[in-house]
């Protein structure tokens, strides 16, 4: 008697593991919970809106880890993984913005709003155009080319955060939204090496001042989460050069 498992190769099915299915499922998590913001700004709940997209983030973090860990990654997953970024990271942040305060600026500010998703969406393109390249040296994994996906919609969510924070009224000053995006845009479309901070290696001794750190930014993210994470966005601005200074200090040393 012919087993069920052999019928059904006799027909073609092919079995998949409930484990190798995790990572997707924590892609597709991300992309709806990036997508559910779009709503929540509709109905006007900009904090649950803004909340939303940062645990899209943080979704988006966790999948590579997870594929990783549980041997599961694929090229389907890398593909749906980019599609889940454009959505959470360049869909729903400009839409987020444009119902916060760009469609009180006309054509001009869906005209910006269009500049973000398409910058998201570029961005997107050339790291799967990379999948195939032959890798970099060992150095390079510590670097993005250009802003990553999720940091740019941070960068661009900052004034809203900075709303939140100090209860500053933006909603009519959409120029300065706009700004932002823009300068996000820039940043994400450029070729300006970046921190990557999950592959950023630290020196030993250094470990006990990181742990350290995290506590107290724990400490401050319950006390006065938005302050803090527009702190951080204000940081990782002023990251940016000191990374591209390192960088290319390490590449003429690798190349010597």
């Amino acid at each position: 008697m012919i087993s069920s498992r052999r019928k059904d190769r006799a027909r073609g099915f092919k079995r998949t593991r409930l484990l190798q299915i995790i990572p997707n499922a924590v892609t597709v998590t991300a992309l709806c919970t990036g997508l559910s913001s779009i709503r929540f700004a509709l109905m006007e709940r900009w904090e649950m809106a803004v909340t939303l997209i940062i645990i899209a983030a943080i979704l988006d973090g966790l999948d590579g880890s997870v594929a990783r860990l549980l041997r599961a990654s694929s090229r389907f997953g890398a593909e749906l993984d980019s599609l889940s970024d454009f959505i959470a990271f360049g869909v729903a942040p400009a839409l987020v913005l444009y119902l916060y305060t760009l469609q009180n600026w006309a054509g001009a500010g869906w005209a910006v709003a269009l500049l973000f998703s398409t910058a998201q969406a570029l961005r997107l393109a050339r790291f799967n155009s990379r999948l195939d390249v032959p890798e970099d040296p060992e150095w390079t994994k510590s670097y993005s080319v250009g802003v990553p996906a999720p940091a740019g919609a941070f960068i661009a969510l900052l004034p809203l955060m900075s709303h939140f924070a100090w209860d500053i009224n933006l909603s009519e000053h959409p120029y300065f939204i706009a700004a932002f995006m823009i300068l996000s845009a820039l940043l994400m479309v450029s070729r300006i090496p970046t921190f990557l901070i999950k592959n950023v290696q630290l020196a030993n001794k250094h470990v006990r001042m990181i742990l350290i750190a995290v506590a107290i930014f724990v400490a401050a993210l319950f006390s006065a989460p938005w302050a803090t994470l527009t702190a951080c966005a204000f940081l990782y601005l002023a990251s940016i050069p000191i990374s591209l200074m390192k960088y290319k200090r390490t590449n003429k040393k690798s190349t010597n």
